[in-house]
């Protein structure tokens, strides 16, 4: 429509009949009217109807048409179409076209006072051609004389002067569309429309105006000069029209001559109609999309107005082209010969203006399916002829868009006309069920007819103005298309009437020749490079030998990463663990021990060489241990790969690294992954993209995806073209930045980042001088050009229209005054700070602006000129002009180079400015060229950012963002705090004041004007510049003054909606304010903060070596850049008006997706990025050239292959995204390395000053006790683990010696937090889950899902004296274990496990089953022990409560579990301990009496098990090595050993069967020779033990207990007589666990009346019998000694700190504080006891006691005078009977108030005690 004249597009009669149309279908209910298309073009008249000219139903239509375009794609003219022609009579003209109610046309009343008399026009002038028949009547060359009829004036006939082109020829042909016409009476020219026409001469018609029905005759003079009626103008040959009756045609379809051969070879019958063939790809199903194909030929033209060269699938199509078009136009490629006739073109898929308001709450649609087709000659004489000249005459061979409805046939020239199902196939709306209605909130009766939408599209077409039309089709082209373009404009001289229009001044003057007459003026001096005025000049070799003063804040900073860079590591971190843990078996941590990597990145010069310097500030190479400190630095460069054509042979490289260092964990990061991700197979159409594919082919090749040491990470601002359908990212495995808008505090840097949205929000905050703008006066100037040249790419005129601008502001300000009023504030502004601000201090530090040019071409010519014009006024020591084009590295002349050198002090000679950062504080322009922006930061001193040039060749969501993105950073919290205050620094009394003498003063009047922004706050402008000084203003004192931080912002951080309003700042704060933003605007130069490589700053800082960031030094503020936008840009990301988002989030998000389906939901604004992305991957789908698009739904599984080792890192742009990974890989090596490592326990033995000292020593190096002489040493009943510092000492008699002051000072010393070091886990450790290695895979995993059930449940039931009822436990045996049980021959039943004997010697097994107690550690607990038992044969049970049972068993499915009884679910460790032992008893007998069967004694069957925490990890070996001669330190060597080598040696004893209990010692850094002296020690032991369980077969463990279980079962164990021995050249490593084990439980109160209750002490657990006391929900036993240890000063005051008087405690051994000894005392008959002669006991304690303590047996102990009673019993009434039995009430005094009970209510079975005095 673009080219087409504009009376086409002006047409009244087509806007008319559109109002109308759509009038007509949204007030009918039933029948649809005709389409409108038919009104249009079809019919000259209207007609009669025959039956078969009634419209079918809509549906119907729609099913037909759905039928018609499924056909393989293809649109099949052969039927449906018939040829209805009709005569003409002159009556049928009142019939009214359609068959809808006709509609009666109301004319518009004529204007007030004007002339409606008949036959006059509005101006009074008669028309009637009997009055006007023969006056001389003036015409313009081209328009004729008609006569129009009035329907009031039957015998009149009225002169009117038409256009000719708008009337039709002798065979009733080629009439424009529309009208042209003037009134002959009043002279009026220009009536567009003949609607307007017919009322200004007075027609009064009922009926809508068309030029067919009332324009009648041609008047003719004749020979005498007479004015008469001529011939009828002949409307009448088009009056053929299709019927839309489903008539078939007879038509054969046969009469064919050109074919089509697609790409698979065949060749299909070219049908009448097009033909899309199935490509290989075949019919993709979604978004009711088809496939096509085409042969390209090596050059095809591609018609460049068409929308971009999307080869998705349905996005090719044919097209015959039968001839190149006569005349060169702008839609065809440059440099390629044009098609020949029958060749396939591809024709991408039109890209419609994406709209920010929704058509059907849906954005304009994608399309799904294209196909263009030439007509096929049809014999004459029937419908529509194609005149012959029209390519000719028009230059461009028209497309007709098929609408809705049928078709004409076409005869004549088709080969100049291209018909196309373009349009319809936007409206396809894929059927949706109800559901999907539900959640897009519609009904069905909601949807418009496809027709009515084509219509309302139309309509707003036809209003677009002719910018937007032009707008929409450049919108069309993809970016290289649109640069192609460019190019095609300035090689081809296509530009060269505009570059002619800009070689004079705005005022009119030769540009070239005013630059040289200054220059001569000026002579060889230049303007002083700094610290000066502008028309101070110097030498050129004063100026390059000026040195300015070193810039002390420059770079003395370290490298630093802050704490949202950390928190993002640690994300990604627990994401690459998540993998491993997934079960998927994709990653395996535990394999790797190094970690190496490779950063891959655009093809930018400057990225590389900024994320080399990354690199090595980091120091990362050296951490990771991949390169020696010297030499990383050079060798960093191996790490870094440019996406350009040297990258295959460096990336073989890596992957042979790669495959030869399986246990190196390799990270392959790909930075700005959303650059260039086309496919591979896409690269043959590509145009010659020398990038094209090669992303594609190294992130997607097989040998990526299958290596399984590989990981790879994208990373991107701008994400979405990596969300589609077709991801390959599992959205699992995507690690979004951390939401930065809470405006929290973020540490002592003072930064926050300030992105798009801040941007976008910023203009709500009502600051005169706003952070985003758009140019109103540039825009002006703009449109004015463009339509001066329409057939130019706006870019290019825009281009030249910003060389001039700024050309001509920087002589505005320099000589030529009078050419301010012809630059646009806005850049007059930019120019006046950049050049004025290096003169203002002896520094020379200026500001940086950016001005965007994507056109490498035209970013030359930029350069060029404004180099020419900056040289010719002297200023080419004033500021630098730099191309920033990627392909090259920065080019900066050597002065400017000296000047950077200077202000950075220790740079070496040879030093060269190599990225943005590095130019910081230069005065500069950089013309930033190239496609996209592609990650590069900028230096602190960036002030400007120019994207006037960003027009509307950038619709799609990554392309508008990135180019914003240049200037997002991190800014002073002010900023987002208090916008107003920190931005709003206008001070204007005080600027004035400040201005110099000179012409300052003109300019600031001169610019007072009102700013060209359309944002309503913009007052001022001009010099007045965004850091609120006078461009002009002299640099006084307080430009040295320091700004001090009292922006007094509020403690609560407001967030950027809640910006502040200017009137809120207090009139006092506000006079201080001004004059330190007045100090502040000059230090902008000098400001220091710098462009992140990292985040927002936080407490957590990691000092990096020497990296300049956008941190804050200094009390300088850091602001935003100021970015100038073009209109279009600015309506998209100014126009937020509630959420997060901007409007431009609801634009495509990328030119390589396309949309699903036209009809979804919207894009919420308040959405975060993981909701984006979850719509995303909804909604869009990638385009056939996208490297995504091979990765369809598997047809067997429904589901699409996610690359399990990738992950996806998105942030917004500059916010430290670099820094981030690199801190992650640091941190995956550490925790590679901590996965090799292990935390255990390190801590000394306890109590070692008051133990017993072995008496009878044996000799150091036999290997095992001699029972004799072990027998004979005394049991040293004091504890010497160290997990028990805070327990009650044991009595001994040595005890009793020791002062008890030195005691006291050692526990207060002790630390709460135990003592750990980290140790490397060797091959013989024991592991938990998340250890992975082939060697113990079938020891951990089931082969299948279905293993899972291989295991069995067996009960087994036993008595037990002790619980005085049956037990019942279960037994979980896999399969592969039950060959360790014996079970009955009939049912399966379990009967025992078996035993070997003790004569077994077997060197691959252990005879001991292995129990395990473990609870709260499914994932923790190191239940696998393969290594440790070095993969023998053993018995291995996990003993766990019934309620983790699913856990363990989800977890450990190869393991025997031994599931305790639902009572004993909050039960502690000691009743575990208690079933192990009652339980192994009970099986020693039934394996005794098996054998005993089979001829064994009873004695020969093995008796002992080992039981063994959850937490043992490592076991070692102690030797005493000789000293030497020297009386030195004896050293000790250890070894690590394995469990197996530990149980064999022990199970190895001689006599063993007469040891109760064997174990080792615990490990401690500090085992010294002395420990190791004696090899065996009769003393407690703990944690691993070899338990004989016949001969301790009497000796329980307290099934009531939670602490100190084992010390209680040690000492009755020992009291009983029997032998406990410690192996001491052994050694036990506990790891630390964090979780699980014998927790303590969260004790809350049973009924909880609210959340936030303070939490309950210690001495709340316990209360009065029967008192209001609030009741606890935790085991009685539980509450009794968390009590007890904290009790003692209350329950036994004489005790505390006396340990010669201890607490006595009969038959247990409860930890009552460490300030207080126990004195443990057995009531067995013939036990041994420790001797407590003489002793006076302070305390007496009994708990739970038996029949065996008898009043006896207490009175044989004497008491201090006010000694302390405690007993504790079930309930109330034993309490009672054990006082009267024990005769207690003798001795003791108790009163009423000393009951207690523990604080439970009376189903949780409360503990009672009783507390009374010695008397």
């Amino acid at each position: 429509m673009g080219n087409s004249y504009a009376g086409q597009l002006k047409s009244a009669r087509f806007e008319e009949a559109l109002h109308n149309s759509i009038e007509a279908s949204l007030r009918c209910s039933s029948v649809v009217p005709r389409p409108i298309f038919s009104q249009l073009y079809l019919d000259p008249d209207q007609h009669p109807f025959s039956s078969a000219d009634v419209k079918p139903k809509v549906e119907d239509l729609d099913k037909d048409l759905v039928n018609r375009y499924t056909q393989n794609g293809s649109l099949d003219f052969s039927n449906n179409l018939t040829v209805n022609e009709m005569e003409d009579d002159e009556d049928d003209e009142e019939m009214s076209d359609s068959n809808s109610p006709p509609i009666p046309y109301s004319q518009k009343p004529a204007p007030e006072g004007s002339c409606t008399t008949d036959g006059f026009c509005q101006a009074g002038k008669d028309l009637r051609l009997v009055s006007l028949c023969m006056e001389q009547i003036d015409i313009p060359a081209g328009f004729l004389l008609v006569g129009a009829k009035s329907p009031n004036l039957p015998e009149h006939i009225l002169v009117c002067a038409v256009d000719k082109r708008f009337l039709p020829d002798d065979h009733g042909k080629n009439a424009l569309l529309g009208f042209s016409g003037n009134c002959i009476g009043c002279g009026e020219r220009g009536f567009r429309y003949f609607t307007e026409f017919s009322n200004h001469i007075n027609l009064k018609l009922t009926t809508q105006p068309k030029k067919q029905k009332h324009l009648k005759y041609y008047l003719v003079r004749s020979s005498q000069g007479v004015l008469s009626k001529g011939p009828l103008i002949c409307w009448k040959e088009c009056r053929s029209r299709q019927s839309s009756a489903s008539c078939h045609s007879i038509k054969p379809s046969s009469s064919v001559s050109s074919t089509v051969t697609p790409e698979n070879g065949t060749t299909n019958g070219y049908k009448s109609g097009f033909t899309q063939t199935d490509a290989a790809n075949g019919n993709s199903s979604h978004g009711g999309k088809g496939s096509a194909s085409s042969s390209t030929p090596a050059h095809t033209g591609n018609y460049s107005l068409s929308p971009r060269p999307s080869y998705a699938s349905g996005d090719q199509a044919t097209m015959f082209i039968s001839g190149p078009p006569k005349k060169r136009h702008r839609g065809w490629y440059p440099g390629s010969p044009l098609p020949q006739p029958g060749l396939v073109v591809p024709v991408p898929t039109v890209r419609p203006l994406s709209r920010t308001e929704p058509l059907l709450s849906a954005p304009v649609p994608q399309t799904p399916l294209t196909g263009i087709l030439q007509p096929r000659p049809i014999p004459a004489g029937e419908t529509v002829i194609v005149p012959e000249n029209l390519l000719s005459n028009s230059g461009v061979r028209p497309v007709i868009l098929i609408g809705y409805g049928t078709l004409p046939y076409f005869y004549g020239n088709v080969g100049d006309i291209v018909v196309s199902p373009l349009l319809v196939n936007c409206y396809k709306i894929p059927q949706l069920e109800n559901k999907d209605l539900e959640q897009l909130g519609l009904t069905g009766s909601q949807f418009l007819s496809v027709e009515n939408m084509i219509l309302l599209t139309i309509q707003y077409l036809v209003r677009l103005g002719q910018h937007q039309s032009r707008a929409l089709a450049e919108s069309m082209l993809t970016t290289s298309e649109f640069l192609k373009e460019i190019s095609y404009e300035l090689i081809t001289g296509k530009v060269s009437f505009l570059a002619s229009h800009f070689k004079t001044t705005s005022l009119g003057d030769d540009l070239d020749k005013l630059l040289e007459k200054m220059q001569q003026r000026r002579g060889d001096s230049v303007v002083t490079p700094f610290n000066g005025d502008l028309n101070e000049c110097v030498s050129p070799q004063e100026a390059a030998a000026m040195i300015p003063t070193q810039n002390l804040d420059l770079d003395n900073e370290t490298f630093q990463i802050y704490q949202p860079q950390l928190t993002v590591a640690r994300k990604l971190l627990s994401q690459v663990c998540a993998i491993a843990d997934s079960g998927s078996q994709s990653l395996d941590l535990g394999h790797f021990s190094k970690v190496d990597f490779i950063i891959i990145v655009p093809r930018s010069e400057v990225l590389v060489q900024q994320t080399l310097q990354r690199i090595r500030q980091s120091g990362v190479l050296v951490d990771l241990g991949l390169e020696e400190n010297g030499t990383a630095h050079q060798r960093a460069e191996k790490y870094v790969v440019r996406l350009d054509n040297e990258i295959q042979t460096k990336f073989e490289v890596f992957m042979r690294r790669v495959k030869q260092n399986p246990y190196t964990l390799f990270v392959l990061v790909h930075d700005n992954s959303h650059v260039e991700l086309t496919s591979v197979i896409s690269g043959s159409l590509s145009h010659g993209e020398p990038s094209h594919g090669l992303a594609d082919r190294v992130i997607n090749c097989r040998e990526v995806l299958e290596a399984f040491n590989l990981l790879v990470l994208q990373v991107s601002s701008f994400p979405y073209t990596l969300q589609t359908q077709q991801s390959r990212i599992s959205s699992s495995n995507e690690v979004h930045w951390i939401q930065l808008d809470t405006g929290e505090d973020v540490g002592c840097e003072e930064k926050l980042y300030f992105g798009l949205n801040e941007y976008s929000k910023s203009l709500q905050w009502g600051i005169t001088s706003p952070l985003l703008r758009c140019d109103e006066t540039f825009e002006k100037m703009v449109n004015t050009l463009l339509e001066r040249y329409p057939r130019l790419h706006s870019m290019v005129v825009r281009c030249y229209l910003l060389i001039q601008q700024y050309s001509e502001a920087l002589m505005a300000l320099t000589t030529m005054a009078s050419l301010r009023d012809h630059s646009t504030p806005e850049t007059l502004s930019i120019m006046d700070d950049l050049i004025s601000s290096p003169g203002k201090n002896k520094s020379g530090r200026g500001h940086m602006l950016i001005i965007r040019v994507p056109s490498v071409q035209l970013a030359m010519l930029a350069k060029e000129r404004l180099q020419e014009v900056r040289d010719k006024l002297g200023l080419q020591y004033r500021f630098e002009i730099i191309l920033g084009n990627p392909a090259t590295e920065l080019s900066v002349a050597t002065h400017f180079v000296a000047r950077l050198k200077s202000w950075r002090g220790s740079e070496p000679e040879e030093w060269i400015p190599r990225t943005y950062q590095d130019l910081d504080g230069l005065p500069c322009i950089v013309i930033l060229t190239g496609k996209d922006p592609l990650g590069e930061t900028f230096p602190r001193s960036l002030k400007y950012c120019d994207l006037r040039l960003i027009d509307s060749s950038y619709l799609t969501r990554t392309a508008l963002e990135q180019e914003v993105g240049l200037a997002c950073c991190y800014v002073s919290k002010e900023v987002i705090r208090g916008p107003t205050v920190a931005l709003d620094l206008s001070g204007k009394e005080q600027e004035r004041a400040a201005v110099s003498e000179n012409d300052s003063d003109e300019l600031l009047i001169d610019l007072e004007r009102p700013q060209s922004n359309s944002s309503a706050v913009t007052g001022t402008s001009g010099s007045i510049m965004e850091n609120g000084v006078s461009s002009s203003s002299t640099a006084d004192k307080s430009q040295k003054q320091s700004l001090t931080p009292s922006f007094q912002s509020p403690a609560t951080s407001l967030g950027l909606d809640e910006g502040v309003s200017a009137s809120s700042a207090g009139a006092g704060a506000g006079e201080t304010l001004k004059q330190e933003c007045d100090s502040l605007a000059p230090q902008m130069a000098s400001s220091t903060t710098s462009k992140p490589p990292s985040s927002s700053s936080g407490p957590r800082t990691l000092p990096w070596q020497g990296q300049p960031i956008r941190g804050c030094r200094g009390p300088h503020a850091a602001l935003p850049p100021v970015v100038i936008l073009s209109k279009a840009a600015y309506s998209l990301l100014g126009s937020q008006k509630s959420g997060k988002l901007p409007s431009s989030s609801s634009l495509l998000p990328h030119a390589d997706v396309a949309w699903v389906s036209s009809l979804r939901p919207l894009l919420n604004k308040d959405m975060s990025s993981e909701e984006q992305s979850l719509y995303y991957r909804q909604w869009t789908s990638a385009r056939q050239h996208h490297a995504d698009y091979s990765n369809q739904l598997d047809p067997a599984s429904g589901t699409r292959n996610f690359h399990p080792r990738r992950l996806l890192l998105t942030g917004p742009p500059q916010v430290g995204k670099t820094g981030s990974y690199l801190q992650f890989l640091r941190i995956l090596f550490r925790m590679l390395i901590r996965l090799l490592e292990v935390d255990v326990y390190d801590e000394e033995e306890i109590n070692t000053d008051h133990s017993e000292s072995s008496e009878v020593s044996q000799s150091e190096g036999e290997p095992w006790p001699d029972i004799e002489s072990f027998s004979k040493m005394p049991f040293d009943v004091s504890v010497h683990d160290p997990k028990y510092t805070l327990m009650s000492l044991v009595y001994t008699e040595k005890l009793a010696g020791v002062k008890q002051e030195v005691i006291k000072e050692s526990k207060a010393e002790e630390p709460r937090k135990r003592e750990t070091v980290s140790i490397m886990l060797t091959k013989y450790a024991a592991y938990n889950t998340f250890h992975h290695c082939e060697q113990c895979r079938q020891y951990m995993d089931f082969t299948s899902a279905s293993q899972m059930s291989d295991s069995t449940l067996h009960a087994f039931t036993f008595s037990s004296s002790m619980l005085g009822e049956e037990v019942q436990l279960y037994f979980i045996i896999p399969k592969s274990k039950e060959s360790h049980f014996v079970f009955s021959k009939q049912g399966k039943h379990l009967e025992s496990m078996r035993l070997p004997l003790v004569s077994d010697k077997n060197l691959n097994a252990v005879k001991s089953p292995i129990f395990t107690p473990s609870s709260g550690r499914h994932e923790h607990g190191l239940l696998n022990l393969f290594h440790a038992m070095e993969g023998i044969s053993h018995l291995h049970l996990l003993v766990v409560k019934e309620y983790e049972m699913p856990l363990y068993r989800k977890y450990w499915p190869n393991h025997i579990m031994l599931v305790l009884p639902g009572m004993f679910n909050n039960a502690g460790v000691g009743a575990a301990r208690f079933l192990i032992k009652e339980l192994s008893y009970h099986n020693l007998e039934l394996e005794r009496n098996r054998l005993e069967e089979l001829g064994i004694k009873r004695q020969c069957v093995w008796p002992f098990i080992v039981m063994m925490d959850d937490s043992c990890v490592l076991w070692n070996i102690h030797s005493v090595q000789e000293p030497s001669s020297q009386p030195v330190e004896v050293a000790v060597s250890s070894k690590n050993v394995s469990l197996k080598t530990v149980l064999q040696h022990i199970e190895a004893t001689p006599k063993i069967v007469h040891y109760a209990i064997l174990g080792i010692q615990k490990w401690s850094s500090k085992l010294t020779s002395q420990s190791l002296k004696a090899p065996f020690s009769r003393c407690h032991v703990h944690d691993f033990i070899l338990l004989n369980i016949d001969l301790t077969q009497n000796v329980q463990y307290d099934f009531n207990r939670y602490f100190c279980e084992d010390v209680d079962f040690n000492l009755r164990t020992n009291s009983s007589g029997l032998l406990i021995c410690r192996f001491n050249n052994f050694s036990l490593m506990k790891k630390h666990v964090q979780v699980g084990g014998q927790r303590d439980f969260i004790i809350k109160p049973k009924i909880m009346v609210s959340e936030s209750l303070a939490p309950i002490l210690p001495l709340q657990y316990i209360c009065a019998p029967d008192s209001e006391h609030t009741l606890l929900a935790a085991p009685a036993q539980f509450l009794l000694e968390k009590f007890l240890q904290h009790a003692s000063y209350k329950l036994f005051p004489k005790a505390i700190h006396n340990f010669r008087s201890p607490v006595l405690a009969i038959d247990c051994y409860l930890n009552i504080g460490p300030e207080v000894a126990i004195c443990y005392i057995s009531s067995r008959p013939h036990s041994s006891n420790v001797n407590c002669e003489g002793v006076f006991f302070s305390g007496l304690l009994l708990y739970l006691c038996d029949s065996f303590v008898g009043a006896d047996l207490l009175k044989k102990f004497k008491f201090l005078k006010g000694a302390t009673l405690c007993v504790i019993c079930q309930d109330r009434s034993s309490l009672r009977q054990t006082i009267v039995r024990l005769e207690l009430e003798d001795e003791w005094q108790f009163r009423l108030r000393d009951e207690f009970q523990t604080a439970n209510s009376s189903e949780d079975k409360p503990l009672y005690f009783l507390t009374g005095r010695h008397v």
